[in-house]
């Protein structure tokens, strides 16, 4: 690796100076063309010396080609002095988190001082649209300059660097956020936001009152925004709900720009806050990265912005051991003052990080145990993942199942295959400055970022810790499903109340069985319901029958390649019709607006995807319901199937990898029911001897996911 200085003498003026065409304010997803100038100093650079670009791992801005003139992000390098020069790109080339370098050497040939060489991203002399901004919001999107002006490999950062602001696009999309719970005759307070297209906030956020409903029931309210024109609807709202718990919203995962994330940590909880509509909220922070300094500004600004019955905050870092030492885990207190205990020093100095690290999980186990603070831990999937063979009862208390990373389901069959008792939980662990509204922008993020409701007394620390640390919570991909699972104690005579909740622990004799009761309220049209044990699926409800089915059809495609780095599967490909035409179609998850799904002809579709665990695909509306074949074709295989032979479950083809799958079914007509509710007892059969993680997954039409956490049957 190559070595960074800062100069701190009166002689930092020998490195030279860059200037920057882009200034001021750049449209986020735009394409521009951005000329860097270096101008050398004194010293100039010798023969095969160079220098670095670099940006933060965080932008997702257009990755530079260097051959094709008419394609996007097409760059160029000139020497002014007819210097040679050789231009290369590499998304890990420098010190994390400036790590995306493009490298430019001077061969045959060298620079004097006042000589220049000219970085044109997006050069659009022969035709190129530009360079490909980033997709996200920042204040001050910086690219460093680093020189090797001596051509030793040891590499000086310039005193000044280029910054330029990016900002929202037009408003393509509005949102509007009520609480999941209310009162008959109560008013009820819906928040909005318009986003641009690559889900950005593009205006203010607003405010409405709604006099709300008099009869319990489940509603949503539909919005319009005034200035736009654009309209949308609540996520539900469930109406004379009186449980004793109220339905929280948190995402309690991602970091700002002071370890690899974007903008700073206050506009991160402020976004969260204000933007997001987030009850509950934490940092986490990779450990190595984190400053004594920067682990105090964490705690002092969680403390700051915990506002109880208004925004509950927690302080905490993520533990980023390597995958082969324990993997990725999310440490949380419930009060300031906590310990930090690093996995390594990478990336700070000791004298900046006085606390003994914690080389291995088990390390840090045994260090929160006995820290004297209250403390819990989260298993997540993030570039390493955790290794659940390592775990502490009590202590780690969830897994992660969903993020913008991807879904990653093999971390519940880990924990139950080893008999743990966890919570389930998604959060973003988004590195975009947006927590709780983390759309995927154009990155090797795959997912929108996920969300956990809490099912809490108050929306305050200590009701909001008791819910985790009881597994009062459950999962969400980012949409606020209404979900709940409660079940009944076994017993002779009467029938008892559904009153235990999910993540309860239930011991039943050999011969008795509790019953489920299961409500779910989506956001979108509901495609089954499960009610598994473990990963056995013990039962499938879906609101239709096979007589309901229509002219419509779902083709799906997800998975991954392996568990850690690397785990892109690329579905580019299409389908076509034969003896049928397509009337219309619905792209699902097509969240990358450079890869998109596209209707070619009458019979055909096209599309560039990916997934990273989580799932896309395509539902078409046929012209017919029954008539003619389906032909898919991807780039991880092809198959062909008659329409009329696709029934309620169709086709499914496991490819391999990490639950990589395509299949093709039928649906009933457009605008199907958003409310399922049923009870559901379980066989003899159906529980094994010890425990049995009893939990709800719920798949809308829209590849948006729920999963309860579970209520631990107990059969002796």
């Amino acid at each position: 690796m190559s070595i960074v200085r800062i100069p701190s003498d009166d002689r930092s003026s020998d490195l030279g100076s860059v200037t920057c065409s882009l200034i001021g304010s750049v449209e986020a997803g735009s394409y521009q063309s951005c000329a860097l100038t270096y101008t050398a100093g004194f010293s100039g650079i010798d023969d095969t010396g160079s220098l670095k670009f670099v940006m933060r791992y965080a932008t997702d801005a257009g990755v530079p080609q260097f051959h094709a003139s008419g394609a996007p992000n097409y760059t160029t390098a000139v020497a002014s002095n007819g210097a040679h020069l050789q231009v290369r790109y590499d998304v890990k080339d420098n010190q994390r988190p400036w790590g995306k370098t493009i490298h430019v050497k001077v061969l045959q040939g060298y620079l004097r001082a006042g000589d220049t060489i000219t970085l044109t991203l997006g050069d659009r002399v022969e035709g190129s649209p530009g360079w490909r901004m980033q997709t996200f919001l920042e204040e001050t999107l910086e690219i460093r300059v680093l020189l090797d002006r001596y051509a030793t490999y040891v590499y000086e950062r310039l005193p000044e660097s280029p910054t330029f602001r990016i900002v929202a696009g037009q408003p393509t999309r509005l949102v509007a956020v009520a609480p999941t719970l209310s009162e008959p005759g109560s008013d009820i307070v819906v928040r909005t936001r318009l986003e641009d297209v690559w889900g950005n906030p593009a205006a203010e956020p607003k405010t409405l009152i709604h006099s709300g409903f008099g009869d319990p029931g489940a509603y949503t309210i539909s919005v319009t925004d005034e200035q736009t024109e654009l309209q949308t609807e609540t996520n539900p709202i469930l109406v004379g709900v009186n449980d004793g718990y109220g339905r929280y919203w948190a995402d309690l995962h991602g970091q700002s720009e002071e370890t690899i994330g974007t903008n700073s940590i206050d506009d991160y909880f402020r976004f969260g806050r204000d933007n997001a509509f987030l009850d509950a909220c934490a940092h986490q922070g990779n450990d190595f990265q984190i400053t004594d300094a920067f682990w105090d500004k964490i705690q002092q600004t969680t403390g700051e912005f915990n506002q109880p019955g208004k925004f509950v905050t927690f302080p905490g870092w993520e533990w980023s051991g390597n995958t082969g030492l324990g993997g990725d885990r999310n440490v949380l207190f419930r009060e300031e003052g906590g310990i930090i205990s690093r996995s390594s020093r990478a990336l700070v100095a000791a004298d900046e990080a006085a606390n003994p690290c914690s080389e291995t999980v088990e390390e840090l186990f045994d260090r929160l145990e006995n820290c004297g603070r209250e403390v819990m831990m989260f298993a997540h999937v993030g570039g390493r993942f955790a290794d659940l063979e390592r775990h502490r009862e009590g202590l780690e208390t969830a897994v992660e199942v969903h993020s913008a990373w991807g879904t990653f389901e093999w971390m519940l069959e880990d924990a139950f295959r080893r008999g743990y008792r966890m919570a389930i939980v998604a959060n973003s662990d988004g590195h975009k400055g947006r927590p709780g509204a983390s759309h995927p922008g154009a990155s090797t993020f795959g997912s929108y970022g996920g969300l956990t409701c809490i099912l809490a007394e108050k929306l305050d620390r200590e009701s909001v810790w008791q819910a985790y640390r009881s597994r009062r919570v459950y999962a969400t991909t980012g949409a606020r499903i209404h979900l709940d699972v409660t079940a009944q104690q076994p017993q002779n005579g009467s029938a008892a109340e559904f009153d235990i909740p999910m993540g309860a622990v239930i011991e039943v004799a050999d011969d008795a069985v509790p019953v489920l009761r299961v409500q779910v309220e989506g956001t979108a049209a509901i495609e089954r319901v499960e009610i598994r044990n473990a990963m056995t699926v013990l039962k499938t409800v879906r609101p239709y029958t096979t007589a309901d089915l229509a002219n419509r059809l779902k083709i799906q495609w997800q998975g991954a390649t392996v568990r850690g780095r690397g785990r892109q599967v690329v579905w580019d490909g299409g389908l076509r019709i034969v003896g049928n035409s397509i009337a219309n179609f619905q792209p699902i998850n097509f969240l990358n607006h450079e890869k998109q799904c596209n209707q070619l002809t009458s019979s055909r579709i096209g599309w560039q995807s990916l997934t990273t665990g989580g799932l896309a695909g395509v539902i078409l509306e046929l012209e017919h319901a029954e008539a003619g074949q389906l032909i898919v074709e991807t780039k991880q295989t092809n198959f062909t199937a008659t329409i009329a032979g696709l029934g309620i479950r169709g086709r499914s083809f496991d490819l391999g990898g990490v639950g990589k799958q395509i299949s093709a079914f039928r649906l009933p007509p457009a605008g199907g029911t958003r409310s399922v509710a049923f009870d559901y007892e379980p066989t003899e059969s159906d529980l094994q001897i010890g425990d049995n993680p009893l939990y709800v997954h719920v798949v809308q039409e829209d590849g948006h996911r729920a999963w309860s956490s579970p209520i631990y049957v107990v059969r002796k």
